[in-house]
Formats: C-alpha cells, sequence, structure tokens
C-alpha cells in the first residue's frame, strides 16, 4: 500500500506557536515535568473567566441554539455588531455587510478562499499573526512581508510596503494593536496605508481583534473609518481575547467601503458561509450582551488592573536582563523582546526555544515563527498572574546569563 502523505498545498505552511516547540513541551509534560505555557494568548488558563452576563445569555438562548442558523449568523448578533461600528464612525454599517464565525481564524481562513487566486500576491506585515501567512499560503496565494520598525515602535514601514508592490498585489493586511509586538498604529500611519491601499487599488484586511485592550492612554481607530467609501475594507474582530471566552469561537467580519464593486466576491463568501453551514450558534448569542453590555476588559487595563500590570511587568523586567530590549506594548498581551546577536549568537532560534524549555521548563515561541527575518526574537505571553510571570521571566534570566557565559 502506498504511504499516505499531506497535500502539497500545505509544503510551506508553519504555524509554529503550536509547532516543534509544543510537541517537545508535551513530551516533557508526559514526562511528569510541569511546563508554563507562554505561547498562547489563552487568558482561560491563567485565571481569566468570562463575564458572568455572557455565560449567562448563551445557557438562556441553548434551547433555541439546536438548530443551525442563518450560514452569515442569527440577526440579533449581526445588528450587534453593525451598530458597534455605527457608534464607532461607521455610519453605514449594516447588517447584511457582517458575516459571523468560529473565531476570527475561521474568518480569515473563509475570506482568503474566497478572495485569492493562485499566485496573487498578499502584503503582510513581519511579524505577524502566523495564520495569516499560513491561510495565504493555503489558499494559492504568496505572502509577501513588509517590515514594521521597531526603532519606531513597530509601527509598519510605509516606504517598505511600496517597495515590495507589483502587479499583482492584490490585498493589504494590517494587524492593529499588532500581535506580536503590541503596536497600536498612529492615526498617520494608518492613513498611510490607506492611502498605499487606494493608489494601488488594494483591498484592505483589517485584523483588529485586540482592539479593546490598549494601554496608557494608547487611541485605537479602526481602518475602515479611515478608509472611507472609497477603498474596501474587511475588518475582523470578536470576543476571544477582550471577553476572556477564546473557547467559545466567537467573531465577525464586517465588509466596508466600495461594497457595489465587491458583489461578485461577496457572493462568493456568502458561498463559502454556506458550505460551512453555520458558525457555532450558541456562541453567537453572546455577541450582543457583550458588545453591549458592561465592558469588564475597561478594569483590566487601567493602572491595577491584570492586564496592565502584568504587560508593565514584563516590559521592564525583560529590558533590565542584559543583552535584552523590549519595546514597550501599546495594547494586546505580548511582548517581542529582542535578543542583541552580539550578546546572543543565535543561529536558530527555534532551537534557542526549545533548550530554554528543556532547561527552564518554560515555552515561548521564536520570532521567526511570526516570520519575522532574523532569529533574535521571541514572543512572551504576559497572561500569568505577576508573581508567576516574575518567576518565569527570572528563569529566562538565568538560562540567558548561561548562554552568554557558554556563548
Amino acid at each position: 500500500m502506498r504511504a499516505i502523505k499531506q497535500s502539497k498545498k500545505l509544503r510551506d505552511v508553519r504555524y509554529d506557536v503550536r509547532g516543534p516547540i509544543l510537541v517537545e513541551a508535551q513530551r516533557l509534560e508526559a514526562e511528569g515535568h510541569r511546563i508554563l505555557k507562554l505561547n498562547i494568548g489563552n487568558p482561560a488558563p491563567f485565571g481569566f473567566e468570562a463575564p458572568q452576563a455572557i455565560m449567562a445569555d448563551i445557557v438562556h438562548h441553548l434551547p433555541s441554539a439546536q438548530g443551525y442558523s442563518d450560514s452569515r449568523g442569527i440577526y440579533s448578533a449581526r445588528t450587534a455588531v453593525a451598530q458597534y461600528y455605527q457608534s464607532h464612525g461607521l455610519a453605514d454599517a449594516k447588517v447584511d455587510d457582517v458575516f459571523l464565525g468560529n473565531g476570527v481564524s475561521e474568518l480569515i481562513t473563509m475570506v482568503l478562499q474566497t478572495f485569492v487566486d493562485d499566485g496573487n500576491e498578499i502584503l503582510v506585515p513581519a511579524p505577524d499573526y502566523p495564520l495569516w501567512t499560513g491561510a495565504v499560503t493555503l489558499s494559492g496565494g504568496t505572502p509577501v512581508h513588509y517590515r514594521c520598525d521597531e526603532d519606531n515602535g513597530w509601527q509598519p514601514d510605509l516606504a517598505d510596503i511600496e517597495s515590495k508592490i507589483t502587479p499583482n498585489t492584490h490585498a493589504l493586511v494590517i494587524i492593529n494593536p499588532n500581535n506580536p509586538t503590541g503596536a497600536v498604529y498612529t492615526t498617520e500611519v494608518l492613513q498611510g496605508l490607506v492611502d498605499i491601499a487606494r493608489r494601488h487599488d488594494l483591498v484592505i484586511f483589517s485584523d483588529e481583534i485586540y482592539e479593546k485592550i490598549l494601554f496608557d492612554g494608547a487611541e485605537h481607530q479602526h481602518t475602515a473609518t479611515v478608509a472611507g467609501d472609497d477603498v474596501l475594507c474587511l475588518t475582523f474582530s470578536g470576543l476571544s481575547k477582550a471577553y476572556r471566552v477564546c473557547g467559545y469561537r466567537s467573531g465577525w467580519v464586517l465588509v466596508s467601503g466600495p461594497k457595489h464593486l465587491a458583489r461578485d466576491f461577496l457572493e462568493g463568501l456568502t458561498l463559502v458561509a454556506n458550505m460551512r453551514m453555520c458558525p457555532n450558534v450558541p456562541a453567537q448569542h453572546a455577541i450582543q450582551t457583550a458588545l453591549g453590555g458592561y465592558q469588564s476588559v475597561d478594569e483590566l487595563i487601567i493602572p491595577g488592573g491584570r492586564y496592565y500590570d502584568q504587560a508593565m511587568l514584563a516590559d521592564r523586567l525583560l529590558n533590565e536582563i542584559p543583552g535584552v530590549s523590549s519595546v514597550r506594548p501599546r495594547g494586546a498581551l505580548y511582548c517581542f523582546p529582542r535578543l542583541d546577536p552580539e550578546v546572543y549568537p543565535i543561529a536558530d532560534d527555534q532551537q534557542f526555544v526549545i533548550e530554554l524549555l528543556r532547561a527552564k521548563k518554560i515555552l515561548v515561541t521564536h520570532g521567526t515563527g511570526f516570520n519575522w527575518p532574523d532569529p533574535d526574537h521571541f514572543r512572551l505571553v504576559t497572561l500569568p498572574e505577576v508573581d508567576v510571570l516574575t518567576e518565569a521571566i527570572g528563569r529566562i534570566a538565568e538560562f540567558l546569563e548561561e548562554y552568554r557565559a557558554a556563548a
């Protein structure tokens, strides 16, 4: 019998957040070791729970959530999403412009499958949330990475983007607030990104899942409000991070701009939505309550709140390690520190984080796993409580001290 192999479409697809490093962590756990997993932004294991109102609403609607919904999602939830964006500067957002999904990850895949033809080039930030790169590749497209500037607070390098546009470039991906860097883009940079899309007739895919997790007065602006009515913009967001319900899988995408020019694309997106039958119906009932109710995340992002205090602590402790520099996060749940190559001559950063895992039982993700070109960064999740985070970064500091001595 012939060997059964994976599709060739997966040849260049990676998702290192859950790749070989996680396999090694699971091997160590099977041997009896306790591993602190700081590789994925999943609030639940660190003591964050969903607001009671959200859970109560889901439970209340369970008897009526047993059948399929509309393939785009239930009407009340899509209405709540449309009204949310209306109240944030998109007055023409309508119910029919909203597609619900099983988290942003499913919607990214659906949209790219609908949009991308073989060989189409899609501009993706470096570093990026690697699902974007993987989904573009799996859809037959070519991800082209534009650089974000660490010396400028990880803001996108507009000149670098311009230099990478070709006649085959079809879309521009924006991740704001950014995973993995924690950057929040300025209005000027957003305007520059939109101007590039306008000049080159590009569609914008704006990933805004961390829009409510902002620190020290940082202000998030929806890309769609800058894009206006002449640049097609698809805005992705959901409940996972701000409302601490990653496992519920509840997200949405809003289509705005010149929708009359995108009728064929939207017909295709509806077809793809129909093929998956519908999103998770119980979790859709969380959306209206979440968006319209008390915003408990506001307590977490101010001094004294866990999201804020843990992010600031991580940034401070990382910057105290010799040869390590970290740009202070303005939002999201991560730090993306740099390891000075003159102090830490790392040739293979995946192997580096595996060695860290084996030595200190701390699981982080290497920077090249986020399509950063150089083996000199890693991403750290800032979700553990202060004492656990202090212990974890202390162990990282010990490992780096040993690494410096060996080097």
